[in-house]
């Protein structure tokens, strides 16, 4: 059984010796070590100006049933 523990300690350094990188790149540039925050920074803010033009479109179509009656808990 130690062996197979070995093992998927040596598989983990592997997958995760990128983030590794990353750690040591810190001490010369903070911003290139964080650049994978960056990029979900990023896609995170794409997301939501997509969901709010949807929710714009939605809007200005009329398609939401804004009656005080549209939903069981409002009345």
């Amino acid at each position: 059984m130690k062996d197979f523990f070995e093992g998927i300690e040596d598989l983990f350094e592997l997958l995760l010796a990128p983030l590794d990188e990353l750690r040591a790149l810190e001490l010369d540039s903070w911003f290139l070590a964080n650049g994978l925050n960056w990029v979900f920074m990023v896609i995170g803010f794409l997301a939501f100006l997509y969901w709010m033009k949807q929710l714009k479109t939605f809007n200005d179509n009329n398609e939401e049933n804004r009656e005080s009656t549209s939903h069981s808990f409002l009345g």
